[in-house]
């Protein structure tokens, strides 16, 4: 990653016309790399995402025991067979969710006590709905922090499995981490929903679809929860990494704010990733959108963008985007049901609210909504809060707007370490 000024200011520029490609899914990656981590023989995953987030959770499997050779575009696990190792210290996860929340449950296939740890924002996401539902299963576990957040201490020796209540109304992830070791439960494992929600749906999709490529036998039940077979372990494979699509998001929204148009090669047409879900949102707003075998393609609108009132909950991921993009339209945008998006890296329903007033736009919050009306927008100093995405949506702004200046740029190094090397090319 090139080394970034403490402030990047962003020029400003009309009409684009670019073809890029993104990296690969950092939800596909962190996943991919605990399954074959698991798994029973070698795997090679292409397309991994090289960034923060899958660095610290590469570092924390050969902390137990998983060798992975990281190198050009092919990463080979050497798989356990569900067998982890005890490490002598904590783990640390940085502020990696994906990170944490799996590896809580992983830790209890390791042969003596874990600790997950993480940095100073991480011990204050609440973790506490995972660990109850994990101790309901019979795994021994602890929470060492403040307020059901970590570190988290995991006894180890074994994951009975069995029949759970999952609170999944604040994160989906809670979810995918106990379906991603259940293969390795001593029993079957059967998971329902508290209040019968669940936030976030396609992004569980995703964790059954890895899963099963992988060999695992998991799937949806009549009452509306999940199921996984235990003993129906993992087998290491070759596995491709499709384009992450929350980063598509960006350059997606770049062509809606600045107008011609942005192609992001390399997409499925078929993928499961949430966040694609954005293109038909942006399609409401004015704009063109192009689907091919391979690729998918945003042209700005010939007019005015429109706002739109949307329920974002299956994609909050890529509700920051969007908010910058509304600043831009006529007429309210209304962005329902992402309550969850105060336990990010940040609060990002305070921060967008705070950083969009800089710009000129009046934006309001409420426990689970953003209302944002355009104003008379101008120049500002955009605070990050540490926050990757918070970086890369307003960095947007500055490509109508001149004088936006990126406060701390280098954040994206959790999910993208190039972007704005990208955003420079468009």
């Amino acid at each position: 990653m090139p080394k970034l000024p403490a402030k990047l200011p962003i020029a400003p520029r009309e009409r684009l016309a670019a073809n890029v490609r993104v990296p690969g899914s950092k939800s596909v990656t962190n996943r991919a790399l605990l399954i074959a981590a698991l798994a029973r023989g070698d795997s090679d995953l292409r397309g991994a995402l090289v960034s923060d987030d899958t660095r610290v959770m590469c570092d924390s499997l050969a902390a137990l025991g998983c060798r992975i050779e990281r190198g050009g575009d092919v990463w080979r696990v050497h798989g356990r067979d569900g067998a982890l190792e005890a490490p002598e210290r904590p783990l640390g996860v940085g502020n990696s969710g994906t990170t944490a929340r799996f590896l809580t449950v992983a830790a209890a296939l390791a042969d003596g006590p874990v600790v997950i740890d993480g940095s100073a924002r991480m011990r204050e996401r609440p973790i506490d709905d995972l660990t109850r539902a994990l101790a309901a299963v019979g795994v021994p576990v602890k929470i060492l922090g403040r307020a059901g957040c970590p570190p988290v201490r995991v006894a180890g020796g074994g994951f009975p499995g069995g029949d759970v209540e999952v609170d999944a109304r604040r994160s989906s992830q809670y979810v995918s981490a106990l379906l991603l070791s259940a293969p390795y439960a001593d029993r079957d494992l059967v998971i329902r929903f508290a209040g019968g929600t669940l936030v976030s749906r396609p992004y569980v999709e995703l964790t059954l679809e890895v899963m099963r490529a992988f060999g695992a036998d998991t799937g949806w039940n009549e009452a509306g929860g999940l199921w996984v077979r235990a003993g129906r372990r993992y087998a290491g494979r070759p596995y491709d990494i499709e384009p992450d699509a929350s980063a598509a998001a960006y350059p997606f929204c770049a062509a809606a704010i600045a107008g011609g148009r942005v192609r992001v090669e390399g997409i499925p047409k078929d993928s499961l990733q949430a966040d694609f879900a954005l293109l038909g949102i942006l399609e409401k707003m004015g704009c063109r959108v192009r689907r091919g075998a391979d690729f998918a393609e945003v042209e700005g609108p010939t007019a005015r963008l429109r706002g739109v009132d949307v329920d974002m909950n299956d994609l909050p991921d890529a509700v920051l985007a969007l908010a910058v993009v509304a600043a831009f339209a006529e007429g309210t945008t209304h962005i329902r049901n992402v309550a969850n998006l105060r336990i990010k890296e940040t609060d990002r329903l305070a921060a967008l609210e705070s950083e969009l007033k800089k710009l000129g736009a009046d934006a309001r919050t409420t426990a689970d909504s953003l209302t944002i009306v355009p104003g008379a927008l101008h120049a500002a100093e955009i605070a990050t809060y540490d926050d990757h995405r918070m970086a890369m949506a307003f960095a947007l702004a500055g490509l109508r707007i001149p004088g936006v200046v990126i406060l701390d740029p280098s954040c994206v190094s959790k999910t993208w370490p190039d972007y704005f090397a990208v955003l420079d090319r468009l």
